[in-house]
């Protein structure tokens, strides 16, 4: 069996028109593409779907320290171990950036398939209260 037809295939994300098609991604490329649409979408958004996505909106007001980013670690492993079967997180490491309004999260993964090693990292913008 080819990595690729266990990976899968399908629109890449976000949604492109390229030569009048659609992009598409497979393989490793959209493992990444879906955990950056689970980190991206807010439980309860999908009507079709609401139990689906990261939790990481109700840390939108939250102030940018170290006990925010211990949540979003926990939000973000919670959501990828449900959400993503391919993979195994291997480490969630959120870190606040002095003097902005920025968490990233960065999380290290393994494709359970192909043994292959990834890391992502993912910005998340905590809106400044009074700014």
């Amino acid at each position: 069996m080819d990595n690729i037809d266990f990976l899968g295939n399908g629109w890449s994300f976000p949604i492109a028109v390229q030569k009048e098609k659609l992009c598409t991604s497979e393989g490793e490329a959209l493992v990444r593409e879906s955990i950056i649409l689970i980190l991206s979408t807010a439980r309860g958004e999908r009507v079709m779907h609401p139990e689906f996505g990261c939790r990481l909106n109700e840390m939108l007001f939250a102030s940018n320290d170290m006990i925010t980013a211990t949540l979003i670690e926990s939000y973000v492993e919670e959501a990828l171990l449900e959400f993503e079967p391919r993979i195994e997180v291997l480490d969630i490491t959120a870190v606040p950036r002095q003097n902005q309004s920025i968490i990233d999260i960065a999380i290290e993964y393994e494709i359970k398939a192909t043994n292959s090693k990834y890391n992502l990292v993912y910005p998340f913008y905590l809106e400044s209260v009074g700014k």
